[in-house]
Protein backbone atom coordinates (compact mmCIF):
# COMPACT_ATOMS: atom_id res chain seq x y z
CA UNK A 1 0.00 0.00 0.00
CA UNK A 2 1.75 3.79 -1.20
CA UNK A 3 1.27 6.55 1.64
CA UNK A 4 -1.23 8.09 -0.67
CA UNK A 5 -3.89 4.95 0.30
CA UNK A 6 -3.03 5.64 3.74
CA UNK A 7 -5.95 6.50 5.95
CA UNK A 8 -5.46 9.43 8.46
CA UNK A 9 -6.08 8.72 12.21
CA UNK A 10 -9.30 10.25 12.73
CA UNK A 11 -8.49 10.94 16.56
CA UNK A 12 -5.23 13.19 14.85
CA UNK A 13 -7.92 14.82 12.39
CA UNK A 14 -10.58 15.79 15.29
CA UNK A 15 -7.88 17.22 17.64
CA UNK A 16 -6.82 19.35 14.35
CA UNK A 17 -10.40 20.75 13.78
CA UNK A 18 -11.04 21.36 17.68
CA UNK A 19 -7.79 23.50 17.61
CA UNK A 20 -8.63 25.26 14.69
CA UNK A 21 -12.07 25.96 16.46
CA UNK A 22 -10.26 26.99 19.36
CA UNK A 23 -8.63 29.58 17.11
CA UNK A 24 -11.50 30.82 15.16
CA UNK A 25 -13.71 31.54 19.14
CA UNK A 26 -9.82 33.47 20.50
CA UNK A 27 -10.46 35.94 17.46
CA UNK A 28 -13.90 36.68 18.01
CA UNK A 29 -13.85 40.66 19.39
CA UNK A 30 -16.60 42.86 21.42
CA UNK A 31 -17.71 46.06 21.27
CA UNK A 32 -18.10 48.09 24.27
CA UNK A 33 -19.43 51.62 24.63
CA UNK A 34 -18.37 54.75 27.18
CA UNK A 35 -20.96 56.68 27.94
CA UNK A 36 -21.11 60.25 29.62
CA UNK A 37 -23.07 62.97 29.73
CA UNK A 38 -20.56 65.79 29.40
CA UNK A 39 -17.15 65.91 28.17
CA UNK A 40 -14.27 65.42 30.76
CA UNK A 41 -15.52 62.65 32.89
CA UNK A 42 -13.16 60.21 32.34
CA UNK A 43 -14.52 57.85 28.84
CA UNK A 44 -11.17 57.55 27.62
CA UNK A 45 -9.38 57.75 30.52
CA UNK A 46 -11.40 54.56 31.35
CA UNK A 47 -11.70 52.94 27.99
CA UNK A 48 -7.43 53.19 27.81
CA UNK A 49 -7.49 52.07 31.71
CA UNK A 50 -9.31 48.91 30.52
CA UNK A 51 -7.44 48.71 27.35
CA UNK A 52 -3.75 48.21 29.15
CA UNK A 53 -5.28 45.64 31.41
CA UNK A 54 -6.75 43.88 28.98
CA UNK A 55 -3.17 43.88 26.95
CA UNK A 56 -1.38 43.18 30.27
CA UNK A 57 -3.59 39.84 29.96
CA UNK A 58 -2.50 39.05 26.58
CA UNK A 59 -5.75 40.15 24.74
CA UNK A 60 -4.99 41.78 21.55
CA UNK A 61 -5.80 45.75 21.79
CA UNK A 62 -6.06 47.96 18.84
CA UNK A 63 -7.03 51.76 19.06
CA UNK A 64 -8.32 53.87 16.25
CA UNK A 65 -9.02 57.60 17.26
CA UNK A 66 -8.24 58.79 20.55
CA UNK A 67 -8.65 62.92 21.24
CA UNK A 68 -6.63 63.22 24.80
CA UNK A 69 -7.34 66.88 25.20
CA UNK A 70 -3.87 67.19 25.98
CA UNK A 71 -4.51 65.39 28.95
CA UNK A 72 -0.92 63.97 30.22
CA UNK A 73 -2.53 61.09 32.25
CA UNK A 74 -4.38 60.19 29.24
CA UNK A 75 -1.80 60.42 26.82
CA UNK A 76 0.75 57.93 28.99
CA UNK A 77 -2.15 55.52 29.21
CA UNK A 78 -1.58 55.07 25.16
CA UNK A 79 1.67 54.17 25.36
CA UNK A 80 2.14 50.35 24.13
CA UNK A 81 -0.98 50.50 22.10
CA UNK A 82 -1.38 49.58 18.46
CA UNK A 83 -3.02 51.95 15.98
CA UNK A 84 -5.13 51.33 13.20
Amino acid sequence: MTEEHIRPDPDVLLKKIKEEEHIKERKKGYLKIFLGYVAGVGKTYRMLSEARTLKEQGHEVVAGLVETHGRVETEELLKGLKFY
